[in-house]
């Protein structure tokens, strides 16, 4: 008996060295997965809740037509009228509640163009896509473009 148990024992070995990683892989999981996780697809069904938690960061564009109405006629007729101010300046709600203290973020004009822009074929025919290293030179968009009236200057 003892002869025949030798010629299996590696067998054996690996066997219970599997179950092993295998009970060590469910332990783990078990613990380093957050509780909700995939109750409603791939994600954490509390993260909904989490975020309805958190302070409003974003203005909207009405806060911002109070007070900047030469921005509002800059825009008006221009293809950039239905982009929103916060999707260039980030969050304004500080700026809007406290024009003093919170300012408003002056984006860099030669990044903040390409986040929409940046030539992609995921894009729609006819919006308009620069190849940063071909279109203007090196310069940034400001040069020829006003950011609220986007047409060459």
């Amino acid at each position: 008996m003892r002869g025949r148990f030798r010629e299996v024992q590696h067998l054996v070995r690996a066997a219970l060295l599997f179950l092993a990683g295998v009970a060590a892989f469910l332990l783990l999981r078990q613990s380093l997965v957050p509780k909700g996780f995939g109750e409603y697809g791939h994600f954490r069904s509390g993260a909904l809740e989490d975020n309805r938690g958190r302070p409003l960061q974003f203005a909207g564009m009405a806060a911002c037509e109070e007070c900047h109405s030469d921005v509002v006629e800059a825009r008006k007729g221009s293809k950039h009228a239905a982009v929103r101010c916060e999707a260039c300046h980030g969050p304004l709600a500080a700026h809007a509640s406290d024009p003093t203290t919170g300012k408003p973020v002056r984006p860099d004009p030669k990044t903040v163009c390409l986040v929409c822009h940046r030539d992609n074929v995921a894009k729609p025919r006819g919006f308009p896509k620069v190849d940063p290293g071909e279109h203007g030179g090196g310069e940034a968009c400001n040069t020829c473009h006003k950011p609220h009236h986007p047409e060459v200057a």
